[in-house]
């Protein structure tokens, strides 16, 4: 049994970054982590940092399209490939490719898609994000309303019918029952609350139902009232909530931001891109069913300026979520790694650079940028 190690790197351990590491490497996954001078002998040498930077690969679990294509509009395994590469050239190692409310039939083909995209070990695919299209159609954004449906026994046994990988639903807890809410948990789903007018009080009772995360906190979602504090207030005040952040600048103020940070005491605070075709795109402009997508400024808008997913990388949202709470890099890489793996329940393996857990890492230049990423081990240049 080989082994190959990355050596001379300044490691993000969960202690914090120590210069002078070697990270041994088998089978995919993190063997062991040791000085430099002590690395055993025989071992080869994958690669030399240097001193760089490596930091656990960057969890994206809301990735609409890269790459110039998107998701709905053709659910294959090469669709989910070239997203995939895209995102990798800015660290991202580990992405749930996310399927905006689309018919049931569409649904169908995503899940059997994100199954044998998996099967054929196609690089950084965790799962599958159903976004929709159980949602409220006054908070609906961009996505179709003729999509919208009711979220039925049927539709459960569909949602949980991934056989490989972990799903995730977005749905409006106030368009669904708590009973729902629990099936879609028992059967392994990881339920998440969006484009949503629900209530505090029926916030609560789908947290307790099994309801987990919160997709895109802010957008689509009823806002912060003195008198009805809503889903907002119930997912920073509750220590089961994990909520999603889109730090691009346009989709949440960084004064929110802030706030979130002093409120949500547990820190159960993860980076999402929510990107669209333009990112890792030569032409960004892009189409969005029937609506023409302009991208300008980093935003993705509609005609009437409406925003419509973001143009945003993951090391870009390390970079930005640094900037707006002036966080070190630790910390913010944290939001990207360890946190989303907490979310998905694959901290055990995922999301930190540790004895046991998958080889996915990512190195960065002095000025926070990919120069190279590994996935279980084997590596790509940026």
């Amino acid at each position: 049994m080989s082994e190959k190690a990355i050596i001379n790197a300044c490691v993000l351990t969960p202690k914090g970054f120590v210069r002078g590491q070697s990270v041994l490497i088998r089978d995919g996954q993190i063997a062991a982590i040791c000085n430099d001078a002590d690395r055993p002998a025989g071992i080869t040498v994958a690669c030399d940092l240097g001193g760089l930077r490596l930091v656990p690969g960057f969890i994206d679990v809301q990735v609409n399209g890269g790459g110039g294509v998107l998701f709905n509009d053709n659910p294959t395994v090469q669709t989910i490939a070239t997203i995939g590469a895209a995102h990798r050239r800015f660290g991202t190692t580990g992405f749930f490719p996310t399927l905006i409310s689309d018919d049931l039939e569409v649904m169908g083909r995503a899940i059997r898609a994100v199954d044998e995209a998996i099967k054929a070990d196609v690089p950084g695919v965790l799962g599958l994000h159903l976004e929709g299209p159980f949602l409220n159609p006054q908070k609906r954004g961009v996505h179709d309303l003729e999509k919208f449906i009711p979220l039925g026994a049927d539709e459960v046994e569909l949602m949980a019918s991934l056989q490989h990988g972990k799903t995730i639903v977005t749905l409006a807890p106030e368009m669904t029952t708590p009973d729902r809410i629990s099936a879609l948990r028992d059967k392994g789903v990881v339920v998440s609350a969006g484009h949503t007018l629900a209530r505090y009080d029926e916030t609560k009772r789908a947290l307790d139902a099994g309801l987990t995360g919160f997709t895109h906190l802010f957008n689509a979602m009823r806002p912060l009232d003195s008198r009805e504090p809503g889903v907002i207030a119930a997912a920073l005040e509750d220590k089961r909530a994990w909520c999603g952040l889109i730090a691009d600048g346009h989709h949440v103020h960084p004064a929110m931001v802030r706030l979130v940070m002093r409120a949500k005491t547990d820190k159960q605070i993860f980076l999402v891109t929510d990107a669209m075709p333009s990112v890792g795109a030569s032409r960004k402009d892009f189409a969005l069913g029937a609506m023409d997508i302009a991208v300008a400024d980093g935003k993705c808008v509609t005609d009437d300026g409406t925003l419509a997913g973001s143009d945003l990388d993951m090391i870009s949202a390390v970079r930005n979520i640094m900037a707006f709470l002036d966080l070190d890099l630790a910390s913010a890489v944290r939001m990207a790694s360890h946190m989303p793996a907490g979310f998905i329940g694959l901290d055990d393996r995922l999301g930190q650079i540790s004895p046991g857990f998958q080889a996915d890492l990512v190195a960065l230049s002095e000025d926070y940028a990919v120069v190279q990423s590994w996935i279980k081990g084997e590596t790509k240049s940026a």
